[in-house]
């Protein structure tokens, strides 16, 4: 059976096997322009943990384990890997692996507007680092939009075959259950389209780039990545307790495109974050999209 991304931080889950809950070594850092707050564990690969409006405890995203961060993945060939007696394949990850072994930064720095990290990625299965392969990050905070800035660089000399790979992988608190998205086929004055994925993975196709997912009060998270020819979204939403982050509970989405990793390959992206109501993130995201903020 093929696994789509993102696949693996559910599955255990689903079938009850043993999967960590958040990792016990935390340090944080945060950007927080007095309207949005954005925090990345140095732990975790400084991989982003945390996003929130500024002086509110909710945090939009799940951290349940090193896999669920915002975070760069990739997905290589079957290398005889294993994940929980289940066969596996390369499979970098910003954060760490899945038993809770942080992937190492090796070059950071937290000042008042940016935040930046070099990172060693871990294979999600094995845990080893994989050494030929250097993710980088940028974040910064512009009113009430999360500027990130990702690159992922291959020095090995293994030739991966095309996958889908996920830009980026996002998980966020279950009570954001709705998904908002504009579908090809609809005009385009009609309405956002609203799916409440199921599990395992669906795939749905996007007009734009872009993606929200909202609760009950319709307000909530959204996630635009302009420019690299993102028309697909991979989702689902995990079995568990929503009223638990421990139980393992949560709705996930990752726009995705299908690369080959060959000797050499080096891929750069940028992504927005925004909170607040459907009609804000809209706003915003047509501004960037139209070329009225970069």
């Amino acid at each position: 059976m093929k696994l789509a991304p993102g696949f693996r931080k559910a599955l255990a889950v689903s079938a009850g096997l043993f999967l960590p809950a958040v990792a016990t070594a935390e340090t944080w850092h945060f950007l927080d322009n007095g309207t949005i707050r954005i925090g990345v564990n140095r732990d975790a690969g400084a991989a982003i943990g945390w996003f929130s409006e500024s002086g509110r405890e909710e945090n939009l995203l799940n951290r349940y384990d090193y896999g669920r961060y915002l975070q760069q993945s990739w997905y290589g060939k079957k290398d005889g890997s294993d994940w929980n007696g289940k066969p596996w394949r390369w499979n970098p990850v910003q954060g760490g692996n899945w038993t809770g072994i942080g992937a190492r930064v090796s070059d950071f720095s937290a000042e008042k507007k940016a935040i930046k990290a070099t990172t060693v990625p871990r294979h999600w299965a094995s845990g080893e680092e994989i050494r030929d392969v250097v993710f980088t990050q940028k974040i910064q905070l512009r009113e009430h939009l999360a500027i990130i800035d990702f690159t992922m660089r291959y020095d090995g000399k293994e030739h991966h075959p095309v996958h889908d790979q996920e830009l980026p992988a996002l998980f966020v608190d279950a009570g954001y259950s709705r998904l908002h998205y504009l579908h090809p086929g609809d005009k385009g004055g009609d309405p956002p389209r609203v799916s409440e994925p199921g599990f395992p993975n669906e795939r749905l196709k996007i007009r734009e780039p872009w993606i929200a997912w909202l609760d009950e009060t319709d307000r909530g998270i959204g996630i635009l990545v302009p420019g690299i020819g993102i028309n697909t979204v991979t989702c689902y939403r995990a079995p568990g307790d929503p009223n638990n982050r421990n139980k393992g509970a949560c709705s996930y989405a990752a726009p995705v495109r299908q690369f080959e990793i060959k000797p050499g390959f080096t891929f750069e992206y940028r992504v927005y974050l925004t909170t607040g109501t459907l009609a804000e993130i809209r706003h915003r995201f047509h501004q960037i999209q139209t070329g009225r903020k970069k």
